[in-house]
Formats: structure tokens, sequence, C-alpha cells
């Protein structure tokens, strides 16, 4: 079974339309493949979904996914941006979208007191540096300490079906400002995993670091997945592709990492969430 299940086409921040990589997913021998736009924000920003095209973009999905029926299975999802007071209700966006499952991702992180937005996602690393230091005054735990306080309000306070990247907060570090096996940073994402076991969720092993060059690990990387393996939590991987030739960026690593966690099989979504071994 093979699986794409975060994907962005040119009605978010990818570059191309959703037929494209439905003939470049049939191409390469996709099984599943499926659309997750960023959700819609209000506030002016190049990436997410605009509300003006939501009739369209629904007709859309449900054309192509009964055009290709018996090639692809295609689903139409949506990665939902969480910020605190900002983002809308991930069950409304559901209901309103005729969506079939959601992915939950923290991009931009709300300081306490403050309507300043630290983005810790995009290419350039000096932007991740600028609201470390303007928003939190260089202070790194703090600063990792609401993104992860933030993506754990999401687990409890929103409905979705994935996590994504859920520690894509290293990719800009890149050992500059915080070492994965500090206490202290250890102990913020036990406390996520915990969160992702007791709401059942899938956590999404995103390769996009890699072939794009970003990191030279998966978002999770290998110590997590071993966490998630004891813990029973079952993973997808994703490609987060943005262009369709990335829709199987760097799947064979990711597929080797898993199973060195010990993990043989990821999950997938047919209408029903499950399971498939890992090729």
């Amino acid at each position: 079974m093979k699986s794409n299940h975060h994907t962005h086409t040119i009605y978010s921040d990818g570059n191309s339309n959703p037929e494209d990589y439905v003939i470049q997913a049939i191409e390469k021998g996709f099984d599943i493949l499926g659309f997750t736009e960023h959700s819609p924000l209000n506030f002016e920003n190049t990436f997410s979904f605009k509300e003006a095209n939501r009739e369209e973009y629904i007709n859309l999905i449900s054309n192509l996914k009964e055009r290709y029926a018996g090639q692809l299975m295609i689903h139409a999802g949506m990665e939902m941006d969480y910020i605190p007071g900002i983002s809308e209700d991930f069950a409304s966006i559901r209901e309103s979208y005729k969506l079939d499952y959601l992915i939950g991702s923290v991009h931009l992180v709300k300081p306490a007191n403050s309507d300043k937005l630290w983005f810790t996602d995009g290419p350039r690393h000096e932007t991740y540096d600028d609201g470390l230091f303007n928003l939190f005054g260089g202070d790194i735990r703090k600063a990792v300490g609401t993104y992860y306080r933030q993506v754990n309000e999401m687990i409890s306070s929103q409905e979705f079906e994935i996590l994504g990247h859920f520690d894509k907060i290293k990719m800009h570090n890149k050992g500059r400002y915080f070492s994965e096996d500090e206490i202290w940073y250890q102990s913020l994402v036990n406390e996520t995993i915990e969160l992702i076991s007791q709401k059942d969720l899938v956590v999404e092993v995103n390769t996009r670091g890699i072939y794009k060059k970003r990191s030279d690990t998966t978002y999770p990387g290998r110590e997590i997945l071993l966490q998630l393996k004891k813990k029973g939590i079952p993973v997808m991987i994703n490609s987060d592709a943005h262009v369709p030739n990335e829709l199987d960026g760097e799947f064979a690593y990711a597929a080797g990492l898993l199973k060195e966690a010990g993990i043989t099989e990821q999950c997938y979504f047919d209408g029903n969430w499950k399971f498939s071994p890992l090729s």
C-alpha cells in the first residue's frame, strides 16, 4: 500500500494543480493520495487556503475522485494551522469543506501576552532567529516550551486524526541553540507523546526536511520513533509534497528508519484507518 496523506497544491503553497499530483501519483504507483491544503487564516499571508476558493476546490477534488476511481483513491483532507485565539475551530472547517480527515500542525507560535507570531517553518533560518530573539529575548527554552505547549493545547482542544511533523521546531535549530538529548527538551517531547497516546492520534513521519536539505532526519527522528514504538502509537510516512515529483521523496529512507526502531507497519486511510506492512 503506497500512500501520501500530506500534499499541497496551488490552492495553498504548492506549485501545481491537483490533477498534476494525481497523474504523478499514478505514474509512481500510489494507491492513495490525500490533498491537505493549509487551513484558512484570518490575516494576510502567502500560504493558507483562501475562503473564496472553497466551492471551486470542493467541486474539483470531488470530480478528481470520480474520474480517477479505480486508478487512485483520492482524499480531501486539510492541514490545520493551530494558533490560539486566531485559528478557527477544526470541527467547523471539517464540516464546511466536507473533509475526510485532518492533520493538526503548528507553524506559527504565539507568545504569551503578544499578538506577534514566531514563524518556525519556511526556507530561511534568519526568520526563525529573528523571532527567537525579538519575541522571546533569545531564551530558547521559553520559545521551544511555548511551541510544545501550543502543540499540546491543539491536541487537547481540537479533533483531528494525524499529528503533523510535531518536532519540526528542530529544523532551523541545527544544533545551535539546544540539543535534543537535553533533559528539559526530552521532558517536553515526552509530555506531547503522552497526550498523543491518550488521544489515539496517528503520528506523521514527515520526509520533507531530508529531500529539501533542511534536516538530516525525518520529523520526528529516530529517538522519538523508538518512544512511539514503545507506546504502540501508529505512524504514517508522508512527504508533505509541494511539487508533484516530491510525492514519495525519501520514502525508502523513512521506511528504513522505522524498521530500525522496530516499527514494521504504517497506517493509511481508505475510508477507515488500517495498517499495511512497510515495503
